[in-house]
């Protein structure tokens, strides 16, 4: 489903991403954890192109993503993504906000994007509040609603870059279980995430990163037992007791 290959990404002399190389099958999910700059969210950023790779390959779906001939605007309807801050029309409602992008972009009726968009949004527990505007909202409220307007565009592959990183600790449990859900549904996807025990649950792969390098990929529970690589044994020390 999602092939990287050789990717490599600088910033000036600033090596982001180094000789990257994954493999992400259909209906898998995947986590990428590791310390702070460890490329990580520049790499989910580069699967629809939102950051550009100097060297190497993507492809999602058998579409190679930094192919200049590629319709850019086609692949993102494909791959959705959800960002750390919620990106919300603050003009608009929440239904609004999810039906918007299917209008628009698919030309799908008006009637029958609201009609979808509502039904995304009581799927995630916001049966009550397709009429209020993002400011009337939570900060989970608010993911959800990002969370559902990635999906009104049937995405085949889900983008998550630190979906809870701008929540309050008590907001951050009902986004993680939304994400289960598209989890258990068989939606494809890749997690940038700091929440550990969340990563373990529900993510088949982990990848850990650091220094723009992919350091160890493993299942959940050989990698929190028994990581291979000193760098994570160190990282893991850090985080698992604090």
């Amino acid at each position: 489903m999602i092939q990287i290959k050789q990717v490599n990404k600088s910033y000036g002399s600033v090596n982001v991403l180094q000789n990257i190389n994954l493999e992400i099958p259909e209906s898998n999910v995947y986590a990428l954890i590791g310390p702070s700059g460890a490329g990580k969210s520049t790499l989910i950023r580069s699967m629809n192109a939102l950051e550009t790779i100097q060297a190497g390959e993507i492809i999602v779906d058998g579409t190679s993503v930094h192919d200049r001939r590629t319709n850019i605007n086609k692949l993102r309807s494909d791959i959705g993504f959800v960002f750390q801050a919620f990106n919300l029309y603050p003009h608009l409602t929440a239904v609004e906000n999810v039906a918007i992008a299917p209008v628009q972009v698919k030309k799908v009726p008006k009637d029958e994007a609201t009609e979808k968009a509502k039904k995304l949004l009581a799927s995630l527990g916001l049966g009550e509040k397709y009429d209020s505007f993002p400011g009337q909202l939570s900060g989970g409220q608010q993911q959800r609603v990002a969370i559902a307007r990635a999906l009104a565009m049937d995405p085949k592959v889900m983008l998550f870059d630190e979906p809870t990183s701008a929540l309050d600790p008590e907001m951050i449990k009902e986004v993680l279980d939304a994400i289960r859900g598209l989890a258990s549904s068989g939606m494809t996807m890749v997690v940038v995430t700091h929440e550990m025990g969340f990563a373990r649950e529900i993510c088949d792969q982990i990848v850990f990163m650091a220094e723009g390098k992919i350091v160890e990929v493993a299942p959940p529970e050989q990698f929190f037992t028994q990581p291979s690589s000193d760098r994570a044994k160190d990282f893991l020390s850090k985080v698992l007791n604090h």
